[in-house]
């Protein structure tokens, strides 16, 4: 699948910020199989590039020439304080967004979460176009990085695809301390792999808010806009999982 800005038959070439995090670290090998990627993170791995997302002038550096740009930096403690969520979630999403902008990226794919919704009613399923209703801070740091995608996408020849990703695990939650709810917001590495890719590759979408999560049983989260707006199809499921 190609984006609207690429050429037929040309492989992706991508950039991920906070490659070196939980989730950047699970999905770049399947990444790179497919795009030219290059990996990015405050504290680089090897020899990834090393990146502070704050850095306006440096992210549109590093950014020029690169068809989509998978924004993965920052905090994902839902606990964590305003002092400590404002340097990444809220200076370096808009950084971010606006370096996207100037350096001419065709798709920006922005890790959203579902913690953005998490104020709604305990058993309801919630939809991609449901709007943020957050319980914490770190939820609605991830209002704005939706908030900073749509000026992008409306503002810009930048498309956007945000991504509210759900409880992202090796496995399943299990033992005594795992819910229902828990399983139901589960997200694997493989189908989180392939959510990012559809969100990279999907054609002819401007601005999109889609709910990540693998195909549980149940689930949290309602994958029929995932489905038709980027075509993500997950396989794994948390109540089928050894």
């Amino acid at each position: 699948m190609e984006t609207e800005s690429s050429e037929p038959g040309r492989r992706l070439r991508a950039l991920v910020t906070g490659a070196a995090g939980r989730i950047g670290r699970a999905i770049r090998p399947g990444l790179a199989e497919r795009w030219d990627l290059v990996c990015s993170d405050l504290r680089p791995d090897g020899d990834d590039l090393g990146l502070d997302v704050t850095d306006l002038g440096a992210c549109r550096a590093a950014f020029t020439g690169f068809d989509a740009v998978v924004h993965l930096a920052a905090d994902p403690d839902p606990d964590a304080s305003w002092e400590r969520l404002h340097p990444a979630n809220i200076v370096g999403a808009y950084t971010v967004v606006q370096a996207a902008r100037d350096a001419g990226v065709g798709r920006l794919v922005l890790a959203s979460s579902a913690q953005a919704v998490s104020a709604y009613p305990a058993g309801v399923q919630l939809r991609a176009d449901d709007p943020p209703r957050p319980a914490n801070l770190y939820g609605a740091t991830k209002a704005w990085v939706e908030a900073l995608g749509a000026w992008a996408a409306d503002s810009s020849a930048t498309s956007v695809v945000c991504l509210r990703i759900g409880l992202f695990a090796d496995r399943p939650p299990s033992g005594a301390a795992a819910t229902p709810g828990d399983l139901a917001a589960w997200l694997s590495p493989a189908d989180c792999t392939h959510l990012v890719m559809a969100a990279a590759e999907a054609p002819g979408v401007r601005f999109a808010v889609v709910n990540g999560i693998s195909a549980n049983r149940y689930r949290h989260l309602d994958l029929s806009a995932s489905a038709a707006l980027i075509g993500y199809e997950p396989v794994d499921d948390a109540w089928e999982c050894d």
